[in-house]
């Protein structure tokens, strides 16, 4: 039986980015990309792994295939997980790692979740929380607010304001203290743009 010792991070990648190209789902913002998301989200994953623990091989992996599957007549969680599991299957990795992602990815998109998860199940859930806000959350909000017929700096301010006050909220979903004080730090690094922003413009 393969080992993770003899696996290649590079194979799973390259299995993620041609699954992700055949299967993906529709979106407004011809900017985000699904591929680049799930490669932040194991970026973010890795570094939390370091400052908390775990089991890294079923971290990475969960990170990785997390958002691999899009059918829009099922939650995506659930073909991700059929689709992991069968490639995980496939190169040969071990039955308790198969499982253990599987169960991962098929709970990693309920964010309110009060189960008693498993400290590798709260990193993935807390690095994919993570992804898209903070710098690159008013990235987006520039970026799509340049898509209006109508766009202007005011136009993207709202937007900005907008998506900061539902986003800060959602520090409560964090399942991890690391994961609650990137979210914080983000928060406040919005907080001191918009405050420089209202400066400039009003």
């Amino acid at each position: 039986m393969r080992g993770w010792q003899h696996m290649n991070y590079a194979e799973v990648i390259e299995f993620v980015k041609k699954k992700t190209a055949e299967t993906d789902r529709p979106n407004p913002y011809p900017f985000r990309n699904r591929f680049e998301h799930i490669m932040r989200v194991y970026r973010w994953a890795i570094r939390l792994q370091a400052k908390l623990g775990g089991n890294l091989d079923v971290i990475v992996l969960s990170a990785l295939l997390h958002d691999v599957g899009w059918d829009e007549k099922r939650p995506h969680e659930e073909v991700s997980a059929e689709i992991a599991v069968e490639y995980l299957d496939s190169i040969e990795m071990d039955p308790e790692t198969i499982k253990r992602v599987g169960e991962i990815i098929l709970l990693h998109n309920d964010k309110d979740s009060e189960k008693d998860l498993s400290l590798e199940c709260k990193i993935v859930m807390d690095a994919d929380l993570l992804d898209e806000v903070g710098a690159l959350g008013i990235m987006w909000d520039c970026m799509a607010t340049a898509l209006d017929d109508e766009a202007s700096y005011k136009r993207a301010y709202y937007r900005i304001k907008e998506y900061y006050r539902i986003n800060k909220p959602k520090i409560r979903r964090c399942k991890t203290d690391a994961g609650r004080a990137e979210y914080t730090k983000r928060m406040q690094a919005i907080e001191a743009y918009i405050y420089q922003l209202e400066k400039e413009l009003f």
